[in-house]
């Protein structure tokens, strides 16, 4: 790939509910590095946002088809693409989207066979393997106030009927764990907390634990049956194996709330098949984030052969920062902005780690470089 020209931004169109695009501001800077910038008709329209919003009188700027504007020479959407669309980026493009290689190798070995540049935005880390284009609070924030609102309708006020304080179990004790304690304490929702506070009400006890307990079932089934909320922030090394088997669930009390950070999938056409962190659970979108433990839709996410059986009512979201989509999109475009002006001055194919820092952390997101360091069984699966 040669120095870039283009950039294209398609529409996110996969639910409803989705309605974060990168904002004019963004579209502007993109501009002023020298490529032409198009973007797909209807772009932002559901956030209330025109054409004329984003071109603001710049010839730079450009409206498109859908088609077109995958054929662009970078084509940047938070989302990855459905598999179907991959064919639709031209041979040798450069796109940069959420694309976590190391829980969809299905997804990776279709880039792969089509010959498209990836960049991974959940990948580019610095040399601490820091998240650079992240919005972990967000993810924490979003997931534990829609538990919360569940909460608050069974007991008001969030006041247990024993007038005992919440009880909050974290499983993760990295970025996300450490923003869900946070999220924890002040019942996702400062406003909610403040009022809380006011009235006397007697607050959370979250307790987060890590694999030294995680990897202990009879500590696991004490912690479960005092937990109000079961919040999943955990990374697991072997997305192959769930965290909490589904026969674990039992032991949490009717009313808990199991709120799922982790959102990995379940991919079962990969070998060995792909699944979720706690098993047996939905997979929410921003549609439909809260299931009942009788809602029919739960069969639908589930693949028949995951057990199921034990279930508590879940708050699940594929992208939970979307919850708030404006906010979410300009956290996001600040941390991009240097990365992709390093992008678009050197092009995929000089990116190396001999370039600065931001050049650094772009290599190791890219599709090469997760393809010469993943282990042989993350780069195989089909």
């Amino acid at each position: 790939m040669t120095i870039p020209k283009t950039v294209g931004f398609p529409r996110m169109n996969i639910e409803a509910g989705e309605k974060r695009v990168f904002l004019p501001e963004f579209i502007q800077y993109l501009s002023t590095l020298g490529v032409g910038v198009s973007i797909e008709e209807g772009y932002g329209s559901r956030s209330g946002y025109t054409f004329d919003d984003y071109a603001q009188g710049n010839d730079a700027v450009q409206m498109c088809s859908r088609a077109e504007a995958f054929q662009k020479d970078v084509v940047i959407v938070l989302r990855s693409p459905l598999r179907e669309e991959f064919s639709m980026l031209k041979r040798d493009a450069c796109l940069a989207s959420m694309l976590h290689y190391h829980t969809r190798p299905v997804r990776v070995n279709i880039l792969k066979d089509l010959g498209i540049n990836a960049i991974s935005l959940d990948s580019i880390v610095n040399e601490q393997n820091i998240r650079l284009v992240e919005n972990m609070k967000a993810v924490a924030w979003n997931g534990l106030e829609s538990a919360f609102d569940v909460l608050e309708k069974r007991w008001p006020g969030l006041v247990r009927p024993d007038k005992e304080p919440i009880q909050v179990l974290i499983l993760g004790t990295g970025m996300v764990g450490k923003h869900a304690v946070d999220a924890a304490t002040k019942l996702g929702n400062i406003e909610r907390n403040n009022q809380h506070i006011q009235n006397g009400g007697p607050g959370v006890l979250a307790t987060a634990v890590g694999r030294s307990v995680t990897n202990n079932a009879s500590m696991l089934e004490k912690l479960f049956r005092q937990s109000d909320i079961l919040v999943d922030a955990s990374q697991r090394r072997d997305p192959t194996k769930s965290l909490v088997p589904n026969e674990w669930l039992s032991w949490l009390p009717e009313h808990s709330v199991i709120v799922d950070l982790a959102v990995d999938p379940y991919t079962p056409d990969a070998t060995p098949p792909i699944v979720r962190g706690i098993e047996g659970i939905p997979q929410g979108s921003l549609d439909q984030y809260i299931f009942m433990p009788d809602d029919p839709k739960w069969d639908e996410t589930v693949p028949k052969e995951i057990p199921s059986k034990n279930r508590r009512t879940v708050t699940t979201c594929y992208s939970w920062p979307g919850i708030h989509p404006e906010a979410c999109m300009r956290h996001y475009a600040l941390q991009m902005k240097p990365l992709i002006k390093v992008l678009i001055t050197k092009g995929y194919d000089d990116l190396s780690f001999d370039g600065d820092y931001f050049e650094q952390a772009l290599y190791r997101a890219t599709l090469k470089a997760w393809l010469r360091t993943a282990h042989p069984s993350q780069k195989t699966h089909r």
